[in-house]
C-alpha cells in the first residue's frame, strides 16, 4: 500500500472504479444488474481492495446508491472517493458547476445517497467552469474545515490548474486518465504531482477495457448502444485494430505472469513515476479475479521495452 499524497490514508494499488455501475445515462457503459453490482464491490474488498471511487454523476446518482447499499453489507469498510461538479437537470441533461452553493449541495446529496457521515475523498471532477475553480476549491476547503469531507482532491487538472488551487489550500490527490494509449501525463502532470506530495490515481489503465484482453471487434459490435465506448475513436477504426493487437501483446506477456492482459495493463500503469495507485472499473466477481493482481506483477525492463516500443509505434 501507498500513502495518498498529504493524507493519513494508505491505499492499495487497485481502486474499486464505480463508474460503470451507475448504468445507463448519457456517458454510461450500458444496463447493468445491480445486484451483481453489489456483489462485485463485495468480491473486490474480500480480494483486499480497501478504497471505492466513485462520482455524483455516474448514472445520475445511481453508482452511489449502490456503492451505499453495498457498504452496509460489506465484510470491511473501504476508504470512499467521489466527486462533484458536473451537476443534472429532471431532464438528465448534463451540465458543470463549481459555485459555492452548488458544491454544497452535491456534498449534501452525495452524503445522503452513500449514507455516509463523511467523504473520505472529495474531489473536483473536471476543471469546468475554469473560471469558478478557485470558488469551487475555497469551497471544498471549507467542507473540509467542516469536517463534512476528510481529505479533498481533483480530477483532470493541469499543472496549472494545480497550482492554482495549492495557492488556496494543500491538494491532496489528483484523478487523471493514463494507460499504454493515451500517456499525455507523463510529460507535466505527474512530475508535478512527485514534486508536490500531490497524491495521483490515475483512472482506466485497461483503457475502459481495451486493453483487458477481452475485448474483440465482435464485442465492440455487440455493444449496446447506450454504451459510450461505441462512439469512442480508439472503439473504432482505425484505432480498435491496433489497440486489440496491443493487447494481445500485452496477453502474451501476460502468461509469464500467470496474469491476464488487463493486469499486465495495471502493472504498466502503476510503474509510471509518481502514480500513487489506480481505478480499475469492475462490474462483475468474475472481473475481479481478472484485475486484482494487477498490483503485484513485476514487469521486467525487457518486457517493460516491448510494451513501450509497441505503444508507441516502434512494433512488438
Amino acid at each position: 500500500m501507498k500513502r495518498l499524497g498529504n493524507s493519513d490514508m494508505d491505499i492499495t494499488p487497485i481502486g474499486f472504479g464505480a463508474w460503470a455501475i451507475g448504468g445507463p445515462w448519457k456517458y454510461g457503459w450500458g444496463r447493468q444488474d445491480d445486484d451483481a453490482s453489489i456483489r462485485t464491490i463485495h468480491a473486490a474488498l474480500d480480494a483486499g481492495v480497501n478504497w471505492i471511487d466513485t462520482a455524483a454523476i455516474y448514472g445520475l446518482g445511481h453508482s452511489e446508491e449502490i456503492v451505499g447499499k453495498a457498504l452496509k453489507s460489506a465484510s470491511a469498510r473501504p476508504y470512499v472517493f467521489t466527486k462533484c461538479s458536473m451537476i443534472w437537470d429532471d431532464a438528465g441533461e448534463v451540465s458543470h458547476s463549481l459555485k459555492r452553493e452548488s458544491v454544497r449541495r452535491e456534498v449534501e446529496a452525495s452524503l445522503r445517497r452513500l449514507d455516509v457521515e463523511t467523504i473520505d475523498l472529495y474531489q473536483i471532477h473536471w476543471p469546468n467552469p475554469d473560471p469558478e475553480i478557485e470558488e469551487g476549491w475555497e469551497t471544498m476547503a471549507r467542507l473540509q474545515q467542516e469536517g463534512k469531507i476528510r481529505w479533498i482532491g481533483v480530477s483532470n487538472f493541469s499543472v496549472d490548474q494545480l497550482r492554482r488551487c495549492q495557492a488556496i489550500a494543500p491538494v491532496t490527490s489528483n484523478q487523471p486518465p493514463l494507460n499504454l494509449i493515451r500517456q499525455d501525463v507523463t510529460k507535466d502532470v505527474l512530475p508535478y504531482c512527485a514534486e508536490q506530495n500531490i497524491g495521483v490515481i490515475v483512472y482506466s489503465p485497461m483503457a475502459s477495457g481495451l486493453l483487458s484482453g477481452r475485448m474483440s471487434a465482435d464485442r465492440v459490435k455487440q455493444m449496446d448502444d447506450s454504451d459510450w465506448r461505441k462512439r469512442a475513436d480508439a472503439f473504432n477504426e482505425p484505432n480498435l485494430s491496433r489497440n486489440l493487437a496491443l493487447a494481445d501483446l500485452l496477453t502474451e506477456i501476460g502468461r509469464g505472469h500467470h496474469a491476464t492482459a488487463g493486469e499486465v495493463a495495471i502493472a504498466w500503469t502503476l510503474r509510471q513515476h509518481g502514480v500513487t495507485a489506480a481505478i480499475v472499473g469492475m462490474r462483475s466477481p468474475d472481473q475481479v479475479a481478472g484485475v486484482i493482481h494487477g498490483g503485484e506483477i513485476t514487469l521486467s525492463d525487457d518486457e517493460l521495452a516491448r510494451i513501450d516500443g509497441f505503444a508507441n509505434g516502434m512494433g512488438a
